[in-house]
């Protein structure tokens, strides 16, 4: 059955970055207004490498590299943290970033059990608020940094 709906076009895939597409991930651009609120992709590779706690996910649409995120487990409360969230910019605007996030949330509670997550933006950023709140999550009163943390839960 087909429909017109250009979600069901295509399908995003989640992949650890390793050695043959790490690469395509350090090419990814936000636009220009979206670069006060995201770090370049090369920042966000490095703290994966040697920030101790992130891990670094590709976001794939027909072997493409799209986009990135990382993910990162809170031992204080075993929620599952997503953070440095990015489609590139020839990509935006068509649902990438919203699947991204559905499946990560899939994958996290059914390969590993986790039904808590979280994760922060400036509040000036409101295309990833209105994204975020779009997909269940709240504003809670946590900081980080500079950033209004939100969190979802799978148990309601």
């Amino acid at each position: 059955m087909s429909t017109n709906d250009p979600e069901d076009s295509f399908q995003v895939l989640l992949r650890p970055v390793n050695s043959e597409n790490w690469r395509d991930v350090a090419r990814l651009q936000v636009t220009q207004s979206q670069r006060a609120f995201v770090a370049e992709p090369s920042r966000y590779l490095a703290l994966c490498c040697y920030g101790g706690d992130w891990h670094p996910l590709a976001i794939i649409v027909d072997e493409q590299v799209i986009g990135f995120m990382m993910w990162s487990l809170d031992p204080a409360d075993n929620s599952c943290w997503f953070g440095g969230i990015m489609i590139d910019q020839s990509c935006q605007g068509k649902g990438y970033g919203r699947q991204a996030l559905q499946a990560a949330i899939s994958m996290f509670a059914n390969e590993y059990g986790y039904q808590d997550f979280a994760l922060s933006y400036q509040p000036a950023n409101v295309i990833a608020k209105h994204l975020y709140l779009s997909l269940g999550f709240s504003e809670t009163d946590e900081w980080e940094d500079d950033e209004v943390v939100a969190r979802f839960s799978l148990t309601g």
